[in-house]
C-alpha cells in the first residue's frame, strides 16, 4: 500500500507544474476548469452509465452543486489566478494548508475536536505562512505576497467541502457518483463563464504545450482523486491522509525538475514548519464508509 501512496502523491503533485505551464501559455481560470471538468466527465460518466446512471434526486443535485462550487469552481478559480504570478513550488506548498484550515472549520461544525497538539499544529501553519509572506526571500518578488493570500482562498473552500460532506453525508451516493455529478455540473457552469470572460480554449487549432498541459492536468486530477478514494477504501482514511505530504513534496520536486525552479532557505524553512503542522493536525482515526471501497473495487 505504501507504493500506491507514493504513486498517488507523485501523480497528484505532477498536476501542479502542468497547471503552471497552462497558465504561462496564456490559458485562464474558467477555460482550464471547463476542459479539465470535461476530461473528468468523459472518463467517469461512461463508467456511471454501466452502473445504472447518475442519481438525480433533489439531495443528489444539491450535493453535486455543493462539491462543484466549493470543491472546484471557487478554489480552482483562485488557484489558477494565483498561479499566473506564483512559482509552481509555492502553489504546491499552499496546498498543504488544507488539513490545517479544515480543523477549525471541523471544530465549529462539531465533526472533529481540537487538542493541544492539534492547536500547536495550527500555530505551526501560521508560522509557515509568515515565513513565506513576511520580509525575507521565500518569494522571488514581494509583489507575489497578495497572490499567496489568493491561493489560500482555495484551501479554505477545499476545507469547507470536506467538512460539509463529513457533516451532512453523501445521500447514499458513492464517491465516484458524487465526483461524476459534480464535474458534469462544473462543466455546465464553467463553459458559459469561460465564453463570457473571453477565456474559452478552442480545441480546433494546432495544440501547443499549454493545451497538452490542460489535458494532462485533467487526467491526473481525476485519476489521482479516484485513486485516493480507492486507497481510503483499502487502507483507511488515516493512512490515505498521508498523501498530503507527498502531493506537496512531489509538487515541489516536479516544479524543480520540469520548470527549473529553485528555492531559498526561507522557503525550505517554511516547508519544514508547515510539514510539522501537518503532522500535528493529522485526522483522528475513523471507520471508512463502505461506499468508498466498494465503488472502486
Amino acid at each position: 500500500m505504501f507504493g500506491a501512496l507514493v504513486l498517488l502523491g507523485a501523480g497528484w503533485g505532477l498536476g501542479v507544474p502542468f497547471n503552471k505551464i497552462a497558465v504561462t501559455a496564456g490559458h485562464r481560470d474558467f477555460g482550464i476548469i471547463f476542459w479539465q471538468a470535461m476530461v473528468a466527465a468523459g472518463l467517469l460518466l461512461p463508467w456511471m452509465l454501466t452502473r445504472g446512471g447518475l442519481p438525480l434526486h433533489r439531495r443528489a443535485l444539491a450535493l453535486y452543486a455543493f462539491v462543484a462550487v466549493a470543491g472546484t469552481l471557487v478554489p480552482n478559480f483562485a488557484s489558477f489566478s494565483a498561479q499566473r504570478y506564483l512559482p509552481s513550488g509555492v502553489s504546491a506548498l499552499v496546498l498543504s494548508f488544507i488539513p490545517m484550515v479544515a480543523l477549525p472549520i471541523a471544530v465549529l461544525m462539531r465533526t472533529d475536536h481540537a487538542s493541544p497538539g492539534r492547536l500547536l499544529g495550527l500555530v505551526a501553519g501560521a508560522v509557515g505562512v509568515a515565513l513565506i509572506v513576511l520580509p525575507g526571500d521565500a518569494l522571488p518578488d514581494r509583489s507575489m505576497v497578495p497572490w499567496v493570500l489568493v491561493a489560500l482562498i482555495g484551501t479554505v473552500f477545499y476545507a469547507i467541502e470536506g467538512n460539509g460532506i463529513a457533516r451532512f453525508g453523501t445521500a447514499g451516493l458513492s464517491p465516484v457518483q458524487l465526483v461524476a455529478g459534480a464535474v458534469l455540473l462544473t462543466a455546465l457552469v464553467a463553459g458559459p463563464l469561460a465564453l463570457a470572460r473571453g477565456v474559452f480554449i478552442s480545441p480546433l487549432r494546432v495544440w501547443g504545450q499549454g493545451d497538452w498541459a490542460v489535458l494532462a492536468g485533467g487526467v491526473l486530477n481525476v485519476g489521482s482523486y479516484v485513486g485516493y478514494l480507492w486507497l481510503v477504501g483499502r487502507a483507511g482514511a488515516v493512512f490515505a491522509a498521508q498523501v498530503s505530504y507527498l502531493v506537496t513534496g512531489f509538487g515541489v520536486f516536479w516544479s524543480m525538475v520540469l520548470l527549473g525552479e529553485r528555492f531559498s532557505p526561507w522557503f525550505w524553512a517554511a516547508g519544514a514548519v508547515i510539514f510539522l503542522g501537518l503532522a500535528l493536525v493529522q485526522p483522528r482515526p475513523a471507520p471508512v464508509p463502505g461506499a468508498a471501497g466498494e465503488a472502486l473495487r
